[in-house]
């Protein structure tokens, strides 16, 4: 009786700490983990995007992926959830002209995404989080988000949207040292982000080679135009990364990993979302 008492409780002890060292990226899984991974993760999926872009010459190519990719990792050791691998097809038309960028056609961004969202459903996640990490997706992913409701399907998909809380503000503009108007792309934020996560990538003493400040080359009152970026920021480049600091960089992304756990937190636990678009589908089955 004592030795099995004593197997027993190795067993117990056994699982229990596979259950905790269960992985949360996707391709670190095996596929005898998968089904554990989709019932520990209420069957959620994050796919965080990035882009293939310059930042700056100071600053990673990858600078948005690998952001987003650590914002994911951190925000999964609090509540656990699965992590799609590195995705960094997006909207980055752009940057074309500068040297790394990776920009696929519009359509195919399009498709892609949609085919990539149905995939990880057919693996079994009912509910999937996109996480964006670059500035110039919101638009193409609204646009994608909607298109969604083009036919029927078994699972959910949740824009992640964050609003910052006034303490947190308060506290990022006492800390943050340039000019916040112009801190757009490649700059302090960005860069303090970087350098909190991999000072190993970043090359601080070229933050201050490239302009990265507006040329205003071009002023169309209530008018918009696709090559309004290039004629202000011609280097891909818009801010003062000679500011950057670590400190700031943790204070940001301290704050984004808290925010996202809680809505982590509400995606899991929505079961709404999907029934309201049970009744949209047969609602549009219904129009003859």
């Amino acid at each position: 009786m004592k030795t099995f008492l004593i197997v027993f409780a190795v067993l117990l002890i056994s699982n229990y700490a596979h259950a905790q060292q269960l992985p949360a990226r996707w391709d670190e899984l095996t596929a005898d983990d998968f089904p554990a991974a989709l019932q520990k993760s209420s069957r959620t999926c994050i796919l965080p995007i990035g882009i293939l872009e310059k930042h700056g010459l100071h600053a990673p190519i990858g600078t948005d992926l690998i952001h987003v990719r650590e914002w994911a990792a951190h925000a999964v050791t609090q509540e656990y959830a699965v992590v799609f691998p590195d995705y960094f097809y997006g909207q980055i038309n752009e940057a074309r002209h500068q040297p790394g960028t990776f920009s696929l056609p519009n359509k195919l961004i399009l498709e892609l995404l949609e085919a990539t969202c149905d995939e990880i459903a057919r693996n079994g996640f009912e509910k999937i989080i996109l996480l964006n990490g670059h500035g110039g997706n919101p638009e193409f992913l609204e646009f994608f988000m909607q298109g969604l409701l083009n036919k029927r399907r078994s699972y959910a998909v949740y824009l992640y949207r964050p609003e910052n809380d006034s303490a947190f503000v308060k506290t990022y503009n006492q800390m943050h040292r340039s000019d916040l108007s112009t801190d757009l792309h490649g700059g302090e934020s960005e860069s303090s982000i970087i350098l909190h996560y991999r000072p190993d990538l970043m090359h601080m003493e070229r933050a201050t080679a490239d302009n990265g400040e507006n040329q205003h080359r071009s002023s169309l009152p209530d008018l918009y135009t696709p090559i309004w970026w290039y004629s202000s920021f011609p280097n891909h480049y818009a801010g003062d990364a000679s500011k950057t600091n670590a400190k700031l960089g943790k204070l940001i992304t301290d704050h984004e990993i808290a925010q996202f756990v809680k809505a982590l937190k509400a995606v899991k636990a929505d079961s709404k979302t999907i029934e309201l678009q049970k009744e949209f589908y047969g609602a549009v089955d219904k129009v003859k």
